[in-house]
């Protein structure tokens, strides 16, 4: 199956988005610096498995990454927030995103998981290497997208 061409950013940036890839879940997000753009994928995830908007972020979370490739950095960025959604049992609905060099260093806040609040509709197991990109386009916008696993 050939790869999805990137999606047009929407009109507003920062933004993010889901795209189709057969039985997974594809999340992009939108910026204008590549911290922004993983910031907004970060919210697509959530989305994948509930209204961020029930989400309080009540508690703050540390995060650290380091990849020298920036698209690598994505993937291990994502994984590290299904990481600790897991084993914390929390969502995440906020997120501040600083990326120097190879290091990711991020602050997400979020709340352990309430069922009958949240109506969670899929666990994530992981962000996968499929249809991954981060790139600037044209209009000087960022993208960063890959598809995770569900």
């Amino acid at each position: 199956m050939p790869m999805p061409d990137l999606l047009p950013a929407p009109a507003s940036v920062p933004s993010w988005a889901h795209f189709e890839h057969r039985a997974d879940m594809g999340v992009a997000g939108y910026g204008t610096s590549p911290a922004q753009a993983f910031e907004q994928a970060a919210l697509a995830l959530t989305a994948v498995i509930c209204d961020p908007a029930t989400v309080r972020p009540a508690q703050a979370i540390p995060i650290q990454c380091e990849e020298a490739d920036l698209e690598l950095l994505f993937v291990d960025w994502l994984n590290a927030l299904v990481y600790e959604m897991s084993v914390r049992h929390m969502l995440f609905s906020r997120f501040h995103v600083e990326i120097e060099g190879a290091v990711l260093r991020a602050e997400v806040w979020g709340e352990p998981i309430a069922p009958e609040r949240h109506q969670p509709a899929v666990e994530i197991k992981g962000a996968t290497y499929t249809a991954l990109a981060v790139r600037q386009e044209n209009d000087g916008h960022w993208v960063a997208r890959c598809v995770v696993d569900v």
